[in-house]
């Protein structure tokens, strides 16, 4: 699903905090759908953070796959990717 789309947000050995949810809250805005990657020295692990960072931005977390996470939250804006019913 996610395999056309490149990381934008990184979570490195500083961890997450109100920088990264901030930059993740306007990423899904702007692209709706929205691939994290956890570097490898983080200090969490994927499928440890992924739920809690999606339920901060009140998305939803659509995969983790390795390293990387996709969420998905519509855009209150401009939505632009349609979902089957």
């Amino acid at each position: 699903m996610g395999t056309g789309i490149d990381p934008i947000i990184f979570i490195g050995k500083a961890g997450w905090g109100d920088t990264l949810l901030n930059q993740l809250e306007d990423a899904l805005e702007a692209r709706e759908l929205v691939k994290i990657r956890v570097i490898p020295n983080a200090p969490v692990e994927p499928k440890e953070i992924a739920p809690q960072l999606a339920a901060e931005v009140k998305a939803e977390l659509v995969q983790i796959i390795g390293r990387n996470i996709l969420i998905y939250r519509r855009s209150l804006k401009k939505p632009s990717i349609e979902l089957p019913r």
